[in-house]
């Protein structure tokens, strides 16, 4: 005899609701376990609550040069913003894109906001300076070189002419002086032929005429003070080296050699500017096998590089670098080992990043990217605090409101609702702590706002379901069935309702700058979330609860008393039964 089919299980039913609250609580322990380890168990709050600035730069590109507005200019534009807020000495500083063409700046309170404003809000300064000494950044070093003594060839740092000459790389190879990755400016596409072999670098030919004497720098004594305190070690010593400098000035500055440590230089004047790169890349070459760094110059630029590239090529070290200075600080600084003109090529110790990064801030300083301040808000850390204080009252209101009408109306299963909703503020809690490590995520005014919204829309949730339990109470239906018949009518109108708030939340967070994407991305984490509590906890629980005698008797306090429903009697079929007939003429 074969076995009886079984039946199958109405969409409604759970087996096992102890189950799915077992995953829940396991989510919560993990979240919260996390928060504690990574040692963040407070949300980070935004520059409107904990005080600060608030920068927003809107990139701009000259007509007909739209295309310089893309992801790798704005990124190296972040990158260049980062290190001038960071050389003001600030921590915890964020700058980053938001959209195609708009850059967030927040600095936290402490730092001079006008200052920052200064930094961040000024198109990147590029310029080329020759080379006059070089030093270990934090090391007292040799004083600066008087004209007699480089005319003659004399070495900066005491050695004698013949060790000179050994601490000159031929063309390609490192740079003993350490300076930082590009090392050697080989011969480029329009530069004349090299000297013949055998000529020391430095050294001119004897048909040639003599190399000419470089002058003292204005102020050498007071540039050698500067340069013997300056300590490129200190971050707040390095971002001010260059305030104030004029381009034709001679200057000290600060750079990373290949070592990935700091050194210091004494520069003379600018004599090639980030207006006369036309353009810059780090490619393969595959001749060699290495990376370089390639750069075109404009009709103006090629005069002024081969005019500067002319005297270093006859000089010594260090004498022989120009320092490529993007806002005060070197970031490369080969050696001239000849005259260079419209094409040059800057060798050395790169690799594929590096040399494409070097080539980004290159052309970076030639591609004609304004800022333009869209908007800059300052809040101090009294009102930040005031602020937030507010914004927890007004929740903690909300919620109260929600609570009283919860029991007032639903009674037994407000209990139930109130649960849900302490779940879902744990769980919003803990990745509110979390995300602000993993993505930036600050918790400013607008968000907190969005998740007094939240509070709705959770309750929200949490109605649909009961009301649908008691429209099946009032059709006469017991307790453990009208659970399990309600939920997927519940569930259908939840999950409509929930995109359509997400869908809201995404589109506003696409659409918006600033701080209003704090709203939206509050809302739409707060209504997924709404969907998981439903899921997971308001309905095993129920569940659950309807299996007791409180809320399967219908007590009156559950809120589920048929008797205060109005609910139907039981519907039963009864069979017509025939009356005997009266009349014997029927029978």
């Amino acid at each position: 005899m074969a076995a009886p089919k079984r039946g199958r299980r109405p969409a409604g039913a759970q087996g096992k609701p102890g189950r799915t609250l077992v995953l829940i609580l396991i989510a919560m322990v993990a979240l919260t376990a996390g928060m504690f380890v990574s040692g963040h168990t407070t949300p980070r709050l935004g520059i409107d609550l904990a005080g600060g600035t608030t920068i927003t730069l809107k990139a701009e590109a000259e007509p007909g040069k739209e295309s310089a507005i893309n992801e790798t200019n704005m990124n190296t534009a972040v990158g260049i913003i980062e290190r001038r807020v960071n050389g003001l000495g600030v921590s915890e500083a964020e700058v980053q894109t938001q959209g195609r063409e708009n850059i967030i700046v927040n600095i936290p309170k402490g730092t001079n906001s006008e200052q920052a404003r200064k930094q961040v809000g000024t198109t990147a300064q590029l310029y080329f300076r020759p080379v006059l000494n070089v030093a270990a950044g934090g090391t007292t070093p040799a004083p600066v070189p008087s004209p007699s003594e480089s005319a003659k060839g004399k070495p900066t740092d005491g050695k004698t002419d013949k060790d000179a000459e050994k601490a000159t790389p031929p063309s390609g190879e490192s740079n003993p002086s350490g300076s930082p990755q590009g090392r050697a400016v080989t011969e480029g596409l329009k530069a004349p032929t090299p000297a013949a072999s055998g000529t020391p670098s430095g050294t001119p030919k004897a048909s040639e005429p003599p190399a000419p004497t470089p002058s003292a720098p204005p102020g050498a004594a007071e540039l050698e003070k500067k340069f013997t305190a300056l300590n490129c070690l200190d971050p707040k010593a390095r971002g001010a080296v260059g305030d104030n400098v004029r381009p034709e000035e001679p200057t000290v500055a600060c750079g990373k050699n290949g070592a990935d440590q700091w050194e210091k230089y004494i520069l003379g004047p600018a004599e090639v500017d980030g207006k006369d790169v036309d353009d810059a890349k780090g490619q393969l070459d595959q001749q060699r096998g290495m990376w370089i760094v390639t750069m075109d110059f404009t009709s103006s630029g090629s005069k002024k590089f081969q005019k500067i590239t002319s005297k270093l090529s006859q000089s010594q070290s260090p004498q022989n670098q120009f320092a490529i200075v993007l806002d005060g600080e070197v970031v490369s600084a080969p050696q001239v080992n000849q005259t260079l003109s419209a094409n040059a090529e800057i060798s050395g110790n790169f690799n594929q990043q590096s040399a494409q990064d070097l080539g980004n801030i290159l052309s970076y300083g030639a591609l004609p990217l304004t800022f333009e301040e869209q908007s800059v808000t300052t809040v101090s850390a009294a009102l930040g605090g005031e602020q937030l204080k507010a914004g927890l009252i007004a929740g903690a209101i909300g919620l109260a409101l929600v609570i009283i009408y919860l029991i007032a109306y639903y009674r037994g299963l407000a209990m139930v609702a109130i649960l849900s909703l302490l779940v879902s503020a744990g769980l919003t809690y803990s990745l509110m702590a979390l995300l602000g490590p993993a993505i930036g995520f600050a918790l400013n005014l607008p968000a907190v706002c969005g998740a007094i919204v939240a509070i709705g829309i959770t309750a929200d949730s949490f109605i649909v379901y009961f009301e649908r339990i008691r429209d099946e109470i009032r059709e006469g239906r017991t307790l453990g069935p009208a659970v399990q018949r309600a939920w997927p009518r519940a569930r259908r109108t939840i999950l409509v309702s929930d995109f359509v708030s997400f869908l809201a939340a995404a589109v506003l967070f696409l659409v918006t700058v600033g701080k209003v994407q704090g709203f939206a991305f509050t809302l739409g984490l707060t209504t997924l979330l709404d969907v998981v509590v439903v899921f997971f906890f308001t309905k095993p629980i129920m569940t659950i609860l309807a299996r007791t005698e409180f809320f399967a008797g219908g007590h009156p306090w559950s809120g589920l008393d048929p008797t205060r429903l109005g609910a139907k009697p039981p519907l039963r079929r009864s069979r017509r039964v025939a009356s005997a007939p009266t009349d014997p003429k029927e029978a």
